[in-house]
């Protein structure tokens, strides 16, 4: 159990598990935006002509490219954070909410390295308050109502 343990806390793992739980949430948001971009009125014209097997085959070839490229966005972003957070976490030997905030810095910086130094820093900086955000409130002491 303790080996179990362990292995659950090393930033492979932590990185891989985020991977694979945000492929899963950004396909999911995906199949579900898919049916509203099917009914864009702007496509309206092209699906027009199309006999009802053929929207099927151009719904589900867009459902699935869509969630692949949703899913792998997603799933990028959440194994670059927890990964970097765990290892900041390991270096740092703490437990507090600066781990979040440096992670969400790196990880910001990392998302917009090819769009500049200006996206960098905006996106660091971005990344890191809604990591500070999330975090205080996670981390909050709910105030006990029996006392």
């Amino acid at each position: 159990m303790r080996l179990i343990s362990a292995g659950m806390e090393s930033p492979v793992a932590k990185a891989t598990m985020s991977g694979v739980v945000g492929f899963g949430l950004g396909a999911v948001i995906s199949v579900m935006n898919s049916a509203m971009v099917f009914e864009d009125p702007y496509r309206a014209a092209q699906h027009a002509k199309l006999t009802g097997m053929q929207k099927n085959k151009l719904f589900f070839k867009d459902l699935g490219k869509g969630a692949w490229k949703s899913g792998t966005g997603f799933g990028k972003v959440g194994a670059l954070y927890a990964g970097s957070e765990c290892v900041i976490e390991g270096y740092r030997a703490r437990n507090d909410i600066w781990n979040s905030v440096y992670a969400g810095a790196f990880s910001g910086a990392v998302l917009g390295r090819n769009s500049g130094i200006k996206a960098m820093v905006f996106g660091g900086a971005g990344f890191a308050l809604f990591s500070a955000a999330i975090d205080t409130y996670i981390r909050w002491d709910s105030v006990d109502e029996d006392a």
